[in-house]
């Protein structure tokens, strides 16, 4: 299974967080597929963590060590996934959920998150 892990579905899973659902902490551990997290999560952690709404439980500046000793690949932000992000409802306006979501689409990735707004969506999502 290919997935997308949501900001904080990474988080939890780097921290080894009890909030993680046994179910999604059971798929990311799961070396059999593709393991990613959107340059949108970190961009959206940078910003969180300088304005100090977010502490992630270590320095930003170690988050690549840490994904890379997961086998969790960043995914990079195309033109056209921002396409994708212009062809979806507007269920809500978080933009970084929105190319989440539209990564998600236009790579068929499975989405492991915790944020209901992501089941209004057409996408394959798993907690």
């Amino acid at each position: 299974m290919n997935l997308l892990l949501d900001t904080h579905t990474v988080i939890w899973f780097l921290n080894g967080d009890p909030q993680l659902s046994k179910a999604a902490s059971f798929v990311i551990s799961d070396e059999g597929g593709v393991r990613l997290v959107s340059m949108a999560s970190v961009w959206e952690m940078a910003i969180k963590i300088k304005t100090g709404k977010l502490d992630i439980g270590f320095p930003l500046d170690d988050l690549m060590d840490k994904l890379v000793l997961n086998g969790i690949m960043i995914l990079p932000i195309e033109f056209r996934h921002i396409q994708h992000t212009n062809k979806l409802d507007i269920h809500h306006r978080d933009p970084f959920d929105r190319i989440i979501i539209a990564q998600s689409i236009a790579e068929d990735l499975t989405i492991i998150s915790k944020d209901k707004n992501f089941s209004l969506y057409p996408i394959k999502l798993l907690w």
